[in-house]
């Protein structure tokens, strides 16, 4: 099973930081955001990543390599304009096999089981999967209300003038089926928040979302981001600081040109 991580935004919320590194650098706990998410994914068995990137792109490239030395098999899909959260999948689908796959923002920092979250959707027979979180204030997210088997009847992207629907919230990780391509033309920009899943949930397709237990908090804001740093030094995510490991930025983290391969 092969992971899809969405590295390619601009962070504006993120100013001053993202003037000189794309979000998914800014460190935490001295190695950059996306460095956890390798290491989630790593931890849950993933051996494949593609990394669509877009906004100073090489400095991902630069650092990660081709993944060898992280265990993991690194690709690249940069994007000359910005084509979307979905659109970027569809832009990489000749890297994907016939096969289930996963998508994660590249801004997270979480310790979420991803693997009981996989064996729900199969379980499910689901096309796609959201996996959610409850929040106490779920303005600025997708919220979403299920049914009791855990299927997905309203989904609503940051109702932030009127009453939520929900606590549960859209937390960027996606379980998705390949047919889910089919709902999208190439080089075209397309959101799973705005186009894809409102689509889903008015057609009734096996559409679900997996509520989490786990630690989870996108850092696209400077108040997130600061807080995300606080609740790693209090201990509170699994996988970072008590297991670490070697991702310095040696030589050995940076990649020879020849070592790059791009997903086309």
């Amino acid at each position: 099973m092969k992971a899809i991580i969405l590295a390619g935004g601009f962070g504006t919320r993120l100013h001053p930081l993202t003037l000189e590194y794309p979000k998914p650098m800014i460190p935490l706990a001295n190695k950059p955001v996306l460095a956890h998410i390798l290491k989630l994914l790593k931890s849950h068995h993933f051996s494949e990543v593609v990394i669509t990137v877009q906004y100073l792109a090489e400095q991902i490239q630069n650092y990660f390599g081709n993944g060898c030395s992280l265990g993991l098999t690194l690709r690249y899909a940069v994007e000359e304009r910005p084509l979307g959260t979905a659109g970027s999948i569809k832009n990489v689908q000749s890297y994907l096999d016939d096969e289930t796959f996963l998508v994660i923002s590249g801004d997270l920092v979480t310790d979420i089981d991803l693997s009981r979250a996989i064996r729900f959707h199969h379980q499910k027979q689901a096309l796609a999967t959201v996996v959610l979180k409850r929040v106490a204030n779920p303005h600025g997210y997708g919220v979403v209300v299920t049914e009791r088997s855990g299927r997905i009847r309203q989904y609503l992207e940051k109702p932030e003038h009127q009453p939520a629907i929900s606590n549960m919230v859209n937390t960027g990780i996606y379980i998705l089926e390949p047919k889910i391509l089919d709902y999208m033309e190439p080089s075209q920009a397309y959101d799973f928040s705005y186009d894809i899943f409102p689509l889903l949930v008015a057609q009734n397709t096996p559409f679900f979302g997996y509520l989490a237990d786990g630690y989870w908090r996108d850092i696209g804001t400077m108040q997130s981001y600061r807080q995300a740093e606080a609740d790693i030094l209090a201990g509170k995510v699994s996988h970072i600081i008590s297991h670490s490991y070697n991702l310095d930025r040696d030589e050995s983290a940076f990649a020879k040109p020849e070592s790059v391969a791009l997903a086309v």
